[in-house]
């Protein structure tokens, strides 16, 4: 960011209450996923590991790490676009799974690495409540007009 830049967002820096009411009848608040903070280049949010979230052997499902990364880079690109103008959508996601949890909290972090005219990509890392990297998902958003 340049000096002159406070933030990456259109208009104000996003409200983490504000996101998570539009979440209500999602996939998001089905895994209870919660928008928490909001800075000047990035947006965090959590993901319980219960029943819903995870994998037969108990741990953390990988689709419930892609599940958060997606919510928070589409929401982050949402966030960044004139929404009377644009519409931001997942066009690829990738994550490499480094280690799981088995309970608790985990939180995704969402950081641009490219904000273009029709392109965002974002850097997700995802980490556990003793803040060791789960996951790195790297999304990338189409920008439609």
């Amino acid at each position: 960011m340049s000096d002159s830049q406070e933030h990456i967002w259109f208009g104000n820096i996003p409200d983490p209450g504000e996101l998570n009411a539009l979440s209500k009848g999602t996939m998001g608040e089905w895994l209870d996923i919660l928008f928490t903070e909001a800075g000047p280049d990035y947006l965090k949010a959590t993901m319980p590991v219960d029943h819903r979230t995870r994998q037969p052997y108990g741990l953390l499902h990988g689709g419930a790490s892609v599940v958060l990364a997606e919510t928070l880079g589409s929401v982050a690109s949402a966030m960044v676009v004139d929404n009377s103008r644009y519409k931001c959508v997942g066009m690829e996601i990738n994550a490499n799974h480094l280690r799981s949890a088995r309970q608790g909290w985990v939180t995704g972090i969402a950081r641009p690495l490219h904000l273009g005219t029709t392109t965002h990509v974002w850097d997700i890392k995802i980490c556990d409540e003793r803040d060791r990297l789960l996951c790195v998902s790297r999304l990338t958003v189409a920008v439609l007009k």
